[in-house]
C-alpha cells in the first residue's frame, strides 16, 4: 500500500497520513452497504426517491435537450443513462449501441456501469440485466450511487467530507436562525425552516424569514421550493405533502435536494474526475518550505506508482485501489499545497527582490521551480498510468470474479438439476408397467430429453466460462477445470443412459402395443361371440308358447338354422382362443411382465369354453322340446278342424233360419193362420236341430281343455253359436206369439185381412232396422203415410173442410202436426214412455181409430194435453198449441169458465169439446 510504501521510506516534515473518522473515502465507500440495508424501501420513501432522483437527473439532462418521465423505464435502453453520465462528468463515454434488442440495451447499460466503476465506485448487486428489466429498486440504487459520486462525494468542509461535510455546511449556514436545528437529513427538515434559512442566508431578498412560523410546515416548504425553482434554478425535487405526511422523510431524497443548494451557493468548481481544485482551502497540513523534501517525496512515490505487479484476488486489488485513494485524498493534497506554497514563496521572494532592486533568486541545480514542475508532471503521469492500470486490473479481476461466480452458479444449478438423474434413468419401472403407463413414461422421458437438450446450452456455457477463465489466467483454474470435467463426464453419462432408457421404453411400448392390439382384437371378437352364446343359451332355454302348427314349425326351422351355424361358431371360438394363445406366446418369448388382465373386456377363454359347452348341451334338449310341442300342436290342429267343420255348418244354418223367419213376418203371404202354421213348422225343425248344437258343445269342451284360444278355420266361436241359437229360438217364439195376437186383435176389432196387411206393410216399411218396433218419429211418419188425421175424425163427411180438416190436409202434405195432439197419441201407444211402439200397440191403436168412435176419454185426453190438467184453458194456450186459424176458430165458439178456480181469460171445458167436435158427435 501507499502507506506501507511511505513507512518503508524515510518520514519527512512530520506529516501524518492517517485518516480521520469522518474522512471522505470512508463515508463514500459505505454507501453500498447503506443501499443494501435499504433494499426493502418504505413505499413513501420510494415515492420520494422517484420524484427527487427524476428531478435531479432532469436538471442535468435538460442541458442536453432531453429529460425522463419514468426513472425505471427511460433508463432501460442505457442511452439516456450514458448521456446523463456524459453531462455530469464532462467526459465522453464509449459509442452507444443503437439497436432495439435486449443485447444492445444490456451493452449500453454495461458501458454506463463500467464508467461509474472507473470513477472508483463499487456497484454492489446492481447489474445491467436488472436495469434493462426495469427493476425499480435497482434503478433507484444506481441513481443514488451516481448522485453520491458526482454530487456529494467531493463536498468537503473543515476536514469533513461527503455526507458529514454537507451536514456541517448546513449547520454552519443555518446556525444564526432560530427554530432551526439541523442534526440529520430527515426529521430536521420537516418544518421547512431549514430550506428557508439556507436561501435567506445567501439571498435574503428572496424570503422574509421573520414572517415564517414553525407550526406551518406546508407554507414554509412550498415557499422554499417555489423560490428555489424560480430564482435559484434548483428544480423542485420534493413535495411538501410527502415530507409533512411522512413520519421520517427519505434521507437520500433530502440529501440529494440539499446538495443542489450546496452547489448553487458554494460555487465549487469540478474537474472531469470530480476532484476539487481548492482542496488546500480545506486542509491544514504544514508545508515544508524546502523543495528538497517535496522532490524526495516525489522520488519515493513514483516507483510505488510504477509498480504494476497484479494481485490474484479482487480483495488485494481493491486494497491497492483503497491505498491509491488514500494517496489521492490524504497524502497528495498536502503535497499539492506544499508545491503551491513553494511557488508562492518563490514568486513572493522574486517580487520582493525585484522591488528591493536585488538580483533574482536562483535555486541550486535540480531544485528550480521548473525541476519541481517537471518532477510533479512525472508524478502525475505515473499516477494516471497507475490509476488506469488499477482500474483495468480491477475490471479484469471483476470480470474473473464475475466469471468464476457465474461458473459456480451455473455449475451449482446444473449439478442440482442432475442430482438423482442417473438413478432415475437406470430405473426399470417399464418392466412392470401397462401400456398406458409406458406411454406416460415415454411422454415423461420425452419431456426429460427436451429438458436435457435445453441444459446442453448451460453445459456449453459452463465449459466456455471455464475456458475463458483459463485464458484470463484465473488463479483457481485447476479446481474450475476439475469441476468442469466432472460436469462434462456426467453429461456424457446422462446422454448414454438417456438413449438406453429411450430404446428400452420404445421396445417395451412396441411389445405392449402388439399385446394391446391382440387384447383389443380379442375383446372385439369375444364380446359379440359371448353375446351370441348368451343369446343362444337364452333362446335354447326359453320356454316357448305356440298356438299353431305353423308356429312350432317356424321354431323348428329356426332351430335347424341355428344348428347349421354351430360349425362356423366353433371356428370363431377357436380363432378367439388362438388370439389369447398368441398373447401368451409373446409374454413367454419376450419375458414381458404383464401388469394386469385384458383392459378391454372381462371375458376370458375359460368363460368362453364353459358357455360353449353349455350351448352344446342345450341343443339336444331343445330338439326334444320342439318334437314334443310339434306333436301337441298337431293334436290341437285336429281339434280346431273338427270344431270348425261343424261350426261352419251350424252358424250359416242359424243365420238362414233367422232370415227366413224375418221374411215370413214381412212378406205376409197368405192369411195369418197360414203364416202361423208355417212358423210352427219352422219351430219344429229348429227344435230337431238341437243335437248338433250339443255335439258342437262337446268339441268346444275339448278345445278348452287343450287351452286352444284361436281357430283360423272358422269365424264362429261357441259363444256366437250359443247367442245365435238363443236368438233363433226367441225370434221364432216371439213371431208365433205376434201372429197369434194379430189374429185375436183382428177377430176382436173386426179388422179385415186387407186392412191388417196394409197396417203390417206400413209398419214394416218404417221399421227399417227390422227390430219389430217403431220410434216416435217413425210412428208419426207411419200415421201420415196412412193418411191418418191425428187431430180430427178422418171419417166425417160434412161436405166442408173445417180448421181441423185443414190441419190434416197440411200434415198429409208433409207439414208437422201439433205437438199436443201427437203427445196424446203417444200416451196411448206408449203408456210406459219407452220411446218405441210395438206392432201390437200399433194394431191396437189402428183398431180403435178405424172404429170411428171418439170417446169422452179422448176428449179429456186432448183437453189435458192442452190445459195441463186444469178445468179450463186459456186463449193464449190455444194460440200457442194450435195453428192460428184453428185457435181463433175454437176461441170464437168457446164460453168463459166460471168455476171456483176461474181466472181472467179462462174458457170452459164443455165449450172446448163443442168447439172441437160439435154437440151431435158428443
Amino acid at each position: 500500500s501507499y502507506q506501507e510504501h511511505c513507512d518503508n521510506s524515510s518520514r519527512y516534515c512530520g506529516v501524518s497520513h492517517s485518516r480521520g473518522a469522518g474522512g471522505v473515502s470512508n463515508d463514500y465507500m459505505q454507501q453500498e452497504d447503506d443501499w443494501d440495508r435499504d433494499m426493502l424501501l418504505d413505499p413513501a420513501w420510494e415515492k420520494q426517491q422517484r420524484k427527487t432522483f427524476t428531478a435531479w437527473c432532469n436538471s442535468h439532462l435538460r442541458k442536453a435537450g432531453t429529460q425522463i418521465e419514468n426513472i425505471e423505464e427511460d433508463f432501460r435502453d442505457g442511452l439516456k443513462l450514458m448521456l446523463l453520465l456524459e453531462v455530469i462528468s464532462g467526459e465522453r463515454l464509449a459509442k452507444p449501441e443503437r439497436g432495439k434488442m435486449r443485447v444492445h440495451k444490456i451493452s449500453n447499460v454495461n458501458k454506463a456501469l463500467d464508467f461509474i466503476a472507473s470513477k472508483g465506485v463499487k456497484l454492489v448487486s446492481i447489474g445491467a440485466e436488472e436495469i434493462v428489466d426495469g427493476n425499480a429498486k435497482m434503478t433507484l440504487g444506481m441513481i443514488w450511487t451516481i448522485i453520491l459520486r458526482f454530487a456529494i462525494q467531493d463536498i468537503s468542509v473543515e476536514e469533513t467530507s461527503a455526507k458529514e461535510g454537507l451536514l456541517l455546511w448546513c449547520q454552519r449556514k443555518t446556525a444564526p436562525y432560530k427554530n432551526v436545528n439541523i442534526q440529520n437529513f430527515h426529521i430536521s427538515w420537516k418544518d421547512g425552516l431549514g430550506f428557508c434559512a439556507l436561501i435567506h442566508r445567501h439571498r435574503p431578498e428572496l424570503i422574509d424569514y421573520g414572517k415564517l412560523r414553525k407550526d406551518d410546515p406546508m407554507t414554509n416548504l412550498n415557499t422554499a421550493f417555489d423560490v428555489a425553482e424560480k430564482y435559484l434554478d434548483i428544480p423542485k425535487m420534493l413535495d411538501a405533502e410527502d415530507i409533512v405526511g411522512t413520519a421520517r422523510p427519505d434521507e437520500k431524497a433530502i440529501m440529494t435536494y440539499v446538495s443542489s443548494f450546496y452547489h448553487a451557493f458554494s460555487g465549487a468548481q469540478k474537474v472531469s474526475q470530480g476532484t476539487p481544485l481548492n482542496v488546500m482551502n480545506f486542509y491544514t497540513y504544514p508545508i515544508c518550505p524546502s523543495p528538497h523534501s517535496l522532490l524526495e517525496w516525489i522520488r519515493r512515490t513514483i516507483p510505488w506508482l510504477e509498480n504494476r505487479v497484479p494481485e490474484n484476488t479482487m480483495q488485494a486489488m481493491q486494497q491497492k485501489l483503497e491505498d491509491f485513494r488514500d494517496y489521492r485524498r490524504l497524502h497528495k493534497p498536502p503535497k499539492v499545497q506544499e508545491k503551491c506554497q513553494l511557488e508562492i514563496n518563490f514568486n513572493t521572494l522574486q517580487t520582493k527582490l525585484r522591488l528591493s532592486n536585488r538580483p533574482a533568486f536562483m535555486p541550486s541545480e535540480g531544485k528550480m521551480v521548473s525541476d519541481i514542475s517537471s518532477a510533479w508532471g512525472s508524478l502525475e503521469g505515473a499516477e494516471k498510468g497507475y490509476e488506469e492500470w488499477l482500474l483495468n486490473e480491477i475490471r479484469r479481476l471483476e470480470r474473473l470474479d464475475h466469471l468464476a461466480e457465474k461458473f459456480r452458479q451455473k455449475a451449482a444449478i446444473h449439478e442440482a438439476w442432475t442430482d438423482g438423474k442417473e438413478e432415475m434413468l437406470q430405473q426399470k419401472d417399464y418392466e412392470t408397467a401397462s401400456l398406458s403407463d409406458i406411454k406416460a413414461l415415454l411422454k415423461k422421458h420425452e419431456a426429460f430429453e427436451s429438458d436435457l437438450a435445453a441444459h446442453q446450452d448451460r453445459v456449453e456455457q459452463i465449459a466456455a466460462i471455464a475456458q475463458e477463465l483459463n485464458e484470463l489466467e484465473y488463479y483457481d483454474s485447476p479446481s474450475v477445470n476439475a469441476r468442469c470435467q466432472q460436469i462434462c463426464d456426467q453429461w456424457d453419462s446422462l446422454g448414454v443412459l438417456t438413449q438406453k432408457r429411450s430404446e428400452a421404453l420404445q421396445r417395451t411400448e412396441k411389445l405392449l402395443e402388439t399385446i394391446d392390439q391382440l387384447y383389443l382384437e380379442f375383446a372385439k371378437r369375444a364380446a359379440p361371440f359371448n353375446n351370441w352364446m348368451e343369446g343362444a343359451m337364452e333362446d335354447l332355454q326359453d320356454t316357448f308358447i305356440v298356438h299353431t302348427i305353423e308356429e312350432i314349425q317356424g321354431l323348428s326351422t329356426a332351430h335347424e338354422q341355428f344348428k347349421a351355424t354351430l360349425p362356423e361358431a366353433d371356428k370363431e371360438r377357436q380363432a378367439i382362443l388362438g388370439i389369447h394363445n398368441e398373447i401368451a406366446k409373446i409374454v413367454q418369448t419376450y419375458h414381458v411382465n404383464m401388469a394386469g388382465t385384458n383392459p378391454y373386456t372381462t371375458i376370458n377363454p375359460q368363460e368362453i369354453n364353459a358357455k360353449w359347452d353349455k350351448v352344446r348341451q342345450l341343443v339336444p334338449q331343445r330338439d326334444q322340446a320342439l318334437i314334443e310341442e310339434h306333436a301337441r300342436q298337431q293334436n290341437n290342429e285336429r281339434l280346431r278342424r273338427q270344431f270348425a267343420n261343424q261350426a261352419n255348418v251350424i252358424g250359416p244354418w242359424i243365420q238362414t233360419k233367422m232370415e227366413e223367419i224375418g221374411r215370413i213376418s214381412i212378406e205376409m203371404h197368405g192369411t195369418l193362420e197360414d203364416q202361423l202354421t208355417h212358423l210352427r213348422q219352422y219351430e219344429k225343425s229348429i227344435v230337431n236341430y238341437k243335437p248338433k248344437i250339443d255335439q258342437l258343445e262337446g268339441d268346444h269342451q275339448l278345445i278348452q281343455e287343450a287351452l286352444i284360444f284361436d281357430n283360423k278355420h272358422t269365424n264362429y266361436t261357441m259363444e256366437h253359436i250359443r247367442v245365435g241359437w238363443e236368438q233363433l229360438l226367441t225370434t221364432i217364439a216371439r213371431t208365433i206369439n205376434e201372429i197369434e195376437n194379430q189374429i185375436l186383435t183382428r177377430d176382436a176389432k173386426g179388422i179385415s185381412q186387407d186392412q191388417m196387411n196394409e197396417f203390417r206393410a206400413s209398419f214394416n216399411h218404417f221399421d227399417r232396422d227390422h227390430s219389430g218396433k217403431l220410434g216416435a218419429e217413425e210412428f208419426k211418419a207411419c200415421l201420415i203415410s196412412l193418411g191418418f188425421d191425428i187431430g180430427n175424425d178422418a171419417q166425417k163427411r160434412t161436405g166442408m173442410m173445417d180448421a181441423e180438416d185443414f190441419r190434416a190436409c197440411l200434415i198429409s202434405m208433409g207439414y208437422n202436426m201439433g205437438e199436443a195432439e201427437f203427445a196424446r197419441i203417444m200416451s196411448i201407444v206408449d203408456p210406459n214412455r219407452l220411446g218405441v211402439i210395438t206392432f201390437q200397440a200399433f194394431i191396437d191403436f189402428m183398431s180403435r181409430e178405424t172404429a170411428d168412435t171418439d170417446t169422452a176419454d179422448q176428449v179429456m185426453t186432448s183437453f189435458k194435453v192442452l190445459a195441463g190438467d186444469k178445468n179450463y184453458i186459456l186463449a193464449d194456450e190455444l194460440r200457442r198449441e194450435l195453428p192460428p186459424d184453428q185457435a181463433e176458430y175454437c176461441i170464437a165458439r168457446m164460453t168463459p169458465y166460471t168455476g171456483p178456480d176461474a181466472v181472467p181469460g179462462a174458457l170452459d171445458y164443455m165449450s172446448f169439446s163443442t168447439a172441437l167436435y160439435g154437440e151431435s158427435d158428443l
